[in-house]
């Protein structure tokens, strides 16, 4: 049986059910659905950059993640939720379906990806230009530095 194999299923499960739990719109809500996201970013960035080995099963886990967190993570602005959370822009709450599509979007590259599995770390680089891409408009556009 391939232990990492099923280390890695139980891990995805486990992030999905977390991601999915997490919902209640609060600060620390929203910023543990971002560390999700950026250990997962964090993973593929040292395959990219050759500071970890290629491992395949790790690059299916981390884009399942990204995939998966980047789906829930617009459930945490709902009206009624944390509207003085003071790394939020206001500017998120006038243009929530900006906010959603890119969420939506970030999901639907990740499982891009995850579909056409990259087969090496420059592959993973190049994904991870594009999910950066995403992260970094959605941050430009909404987030707020304390």
């Amino acid at each position: 049986m391939n232990w990492k194999a099923v280390a890695a299923a139980a891990a995805m499960a486990g992030i999905a059910f977390g991601s999915v739990t997490a919902a209640d719109g609060t600060h620390d809500s929203r910023i543990a659905l971002m560390k999700q996201i950026g250990g997962s970013a964090g993973a593929l960035a040292a395959i990219a950059k050759g500071t970890k080995p290629y491992d395949a099963e790790a690059v299916k886990a981390a884009l399942t993640t990204i995939a998966t967190t980047a789906k829930v993570f617009p459930d945490q602005f709902k009206p009624g939720s944390d509207m003085n959370d003071p790394e939020v822009s206001p500017k998120l709450w006038e243009n929530m379906d900006d906010f959603k599509a890119r969420a939506a979007k970030l999901s639907t590259d990740a499982e891009t990806a995850l579909a056409q599995l990259p087969a090496d770390a420059a592959a993973v680089g190049a994904t991870m230009n594009t999910l950066g891409a995403n992260c970094g408009g959605c941050h430009k556009a909404y987030r707020l530095k304390e």
